[in-house]
């Protein structure tokens, strides 16, 4: 159960989840116990990780505590963004204008394409031969 002073939200991004929660902190941002730096290890990651607060102008005035699960790191984080832009946009209804004008709101709805049978993938073609 969350305490109350903390906002919680769900992110998701192919097949990751992050289940993010917010409180009042100095900018600290904790993914699955690690830090966010120990955690991706791509700076550009990290970088989609803030994105939510540097376009609100919150930057170290919220500690973040996220679960991460699924996918790989990059879908994790953009999860994570997602999850973040939708606890501030919690916080207080003014940040919504400034995250929607970012995209920051959008659930990034692109997913793998499944495998068709009778094919070596989604849209592959075994070779055709005219004779």
């Amino acid at each position: 159960m969350a305490a109350s002073n903390e906002i919680v939200a769900v992110g998701r991004r192919k097949t990751s989840t992050a289940r993010v929660r917010l409180k009042p902190g100095t900018g600290v941002i904790t993914v699955n116990g690690k830090s966010i730096d120990e955690y991706m290890a791509r700076d550009i990651l990290v970088m989609m990780a803030h994105q939510p607060f540097d376009a609100t102008d919150n930057a170290g005035k919220w500690d973040v505590r996220a679960n991460c699960a699924g996918g790989g790191v990059a879908g994790q984080a953009g999860a994570l963004r997602l999850g973040i832009a939708r606890a501030l946009a919690k916080i207080d209804s003014k940040y919504i204008s400034v995250l929607r004008r970012y995209n920051l709101l959008t659930r990034d709805a692109r997913e793998v394409e499944r495998k068709k049978y009778g094919r070596p993938g989604a849209r592959k073609r075994f070779q055709f031969s005219k004779r």
